[in-house]
């Protein structure tokens, strides 16, 4: 599983609607924060700055005992969840709510070891960051947050996207006592350990492209035979530098064909509300041709607009992309793979190939059942109905990692809310004059049933009080 981060930021440049601006509401404090909270080894006790920010624009005061929304970040800097999850803001101010984005260890200003380069020195240093240490820093700002506003009895509500999302359902589960009730947009909680077939990540793509054109779908499949026909000759892989005009020559077909896929992928995980897939699709079946690579090129093109190259352009790597990288390598194992019948070339998952392949990275092997022995995911539904609460499992169904989604509801607490034609955390973005009918009533879905949490909440509580 590749981070969606990356990607979404070049979308939110090249395809979405122009976000708001940093709000002069917000302030940025930092928390001296534990490195490591499980352990009481001396070299535990070292301490990190961690940031978060607060908006009290909307909120009402602890003395009322007004909630307090808070974003979990996830594997990338907090501007990211700043610019692009609006749910918050948009909807603060009928709850008379604060606002807290927290960012998430090891990404963005949040670093231990007094640098990136420090952190992710090696595998002794990355070892500190996962999600079990992610949630109990997020619990210790909200703990002290609470205090220092003289909020202890303010309900708190977690909201997360993607991974964020799966880290706020696990942070209701693991601390209840700190969060009323979740918000976890398109969180994959079920894509671990076989629970999710491997193949339906790619088949959900494939059924968006297809239902979208089947000729774009027919072009798509075709070509991968296309572009390794030409590479088995001598000058094959010059000839597709020139087609994709690449930035640099390519070194093998596989180069190419996984930037392909990477479009293809983003194009159906981020499909609304640009219409990414109808506009790759164009590309390919408007362009008269019978060249498949030409047509091939021109969704390129669609998708990153006009640039000098394409394809292999000089990227240095992200900080998003060496931490995502270790926590796919330790505990995120997410099984996707490419099954027979989708419109790109099979390539199932290897458990033993990817843990070879991480022990060569990183000299330690990953742990692929830790995700469902430390939250669960087995027997999901079972389990949750009796032990869970409060959470909502929102997905789009065009989103591919809705496959790894929770889509029915567990219980009368535990609901799955669902769009046929929804993407990747579409729900968290911000809201537009644009928006579909179907996505403003998602919203208000959500919205009705945090209201219903709050409302139980203030009378359990004065139920309480009175003794």
């Amino acid at each position: 599983m590749d981070s969606s981060v990356e990607w979404l930021l070049f979308l939110v440049k090249h395809h979405l609607p122009s976000k708001r601006a940093f709000s002069g509401d917000l302030h940025t404090y930092f928390y001296t924060q534990t490195l490591d909270h499980f352990n009481y080894k001396p070299e535990s006790y070292a301490t990190f700055q961690q940031r978060y920010v607060i908006n009290y624009k909307y909120w009402g005061g602890g003395a009322v005992i007004a909630p307090i929304f808070v974003c979990l970040g996830a594997e990338q800097a907090l501007e990211t969840d700043l610019q692009t999850i609006g749910f918050l803001d948009d909807n603060a101010a009928r709850f008379n709510a604060l606002i807290v984005y927290i960012e998430h260890r090891y990404y963005g200003e949040s670093v231990p070891f007094g640098s990136r380069e420090e952190a992710f020195r090696n595998a002794y240093r990355m070892g500190y960051l996962n999600s079990a240490q992610a949630l109990a820093d997020y619990a210790e700002i909200m703990a002290d947050i609470k205090n220092n506003l003289q909020a202890s009895h303010s309900p708190v509500i977690v909201i997360g996207a993607s991974y964020g999302g799966m880290l706020a359902s696990w942070f209701r589960l693991k601390y209840p006592h700190l969060a009323l009730g979740a918000l976890a947009s398109s969180a994959p909680v079920l894509y671990f350990d076989n629970i999710t077939p491997s193949d339906a990540f790619y088949s959900i793509i494939t059924k968006s492209f297809r239902e979208t054109s089947e000729s774009c779908y027919q072009t798509i499949r075709r070509s991968w035979s296309v572009i390794d026909s030409y590479a088995s000759q001598p000058w094959g892989l010059s000839v597709l530098s020139s087609k994709f005009r690449t930035c640099y020559p390519l070194n093998s077909a596989s180069e190419l064909k996984k930037e392909l896929e990477s479009i293809y992928v983003v194009t159906s995980q981020f499909n609304q509300p640009a219409y990414l897939v109808n506009r790759v699709c164009a590309a390919i079946d408007e362009t008269q041709t019978d060249d498949i690579l030409f047509k091939i090129f021109a969704a390129v093109v669609a998708f990153n607009g006009n640039n000098r190259c394409y394809i292999n352009p000089p990227t240095p790597e992200s900080q998003t992309v060496t931490g995502w990288k270790w926590q796919t390598c330790s505990e995120m194992v997410i099984p996707i793979g490419v099954g027979e019948n989708t419109m790109f070339q099979p390539n199932p998952f290897d458990l033993n190939t990817f843990i070879n392949d991480c022990i060569r990275t990183y000299g330690v092997a990953p742990r692929p059942h830790w995700i469902t022995s430390y939250y669960g995911g087995n027997d999901f539904n079972f389990i949750l109905q009796k032990f869970g609460s409060n959470i909502i499992f929102s997905n789009g169904l065009r989103d591919p990692f809705s496959a790894g989604g929770v889509l029915e509801h567990i219980s009368k607490s535990i609901r799955a809310v669902t769009t046929t034609y929804g993407s990747h955390c579409l729900d968290l973005f911000p809201k537009s004059d644009n928006d579909p009918e179907w996505l403003t009533k998602q919203r208000n879905i959500e919205l009705r049933i945090i209201k219903g949490w709050l409302v139980t909440y203030y009378a359990d509580l004065k139920a309480f009080q009175k003794g």
